[in-house]
């Protein structure tokens, strides 16, 4: 095969043109990391926040076969379905502090709601770095959970 400059120069610009792409997405990756970071919160201080006099809201949005394997919830934590607080984010007051916790390996749910939230102006949000098992792992207390949930919250009568 032979390469005429005119293949050495497509050849060329196409890699230029991938390095530009790679480099926007870097940019953008850490952007959105810096966001993330920016709303998260550490089992500690989410511990202290809670010992003190604080208010702040507390949301557990963990995925049903999560809470099905792990029935227990951080005290004072209020159960919401993830899909629930997506489709109706007024479930989490925009005027208060709240943090959000779920299970799943990269704190992927949280993620969701937090970008979710903030894509609607909530600025008093964080998740819990971590989530459950950061929690536990500094050996703070956790209770059963003990409300009503869904494995299918979508087969789910919108009445109940």
């Amino acid at each position: 095969m032979l390469l005429t400059p005119a293949i050495v120069g497509i050849v060329g610009i196409a890699g230029i043109v991938a390095l530009g792409i790679s480099i926007v997405l870097r940019v953008i990756r850490r952007r959105d990391q810096r966001e993330i970071d920016q709303h998260s919160i550490t089992a500690e201080e989410l511990h202290a926040l809670l010992a003190s006099d604080q208010e702040v809201l507390l949301f557990d949005v963990r995925q049903p076969l999560d809470l099905l394997a792990y029935p227990e919830i951080i005290p004072k934590a209020q159960r919401i379905a993830p899909n629930e607080v997506l489709a109706r984010p007024t479930l989490i007051p925009k005027e208060k502090d709240a943090v959000v916790y779920c299970t799943c390996p990269g704190e992927k749910t949280s993620h969701t709601v937090l970008r979710r939230a903030l894509a609607l102006g909530f600025l008093r949000i964080k998740f819990l770095k971590g989530g459950l098992a950061a929690w536990k792992a500094k050996g703070y207390l956790v209770e059963p959970y003990k409300g009503v949930f869904h494995l299918n919250p979508s087969s789910v009568p919108r009445s109940q």
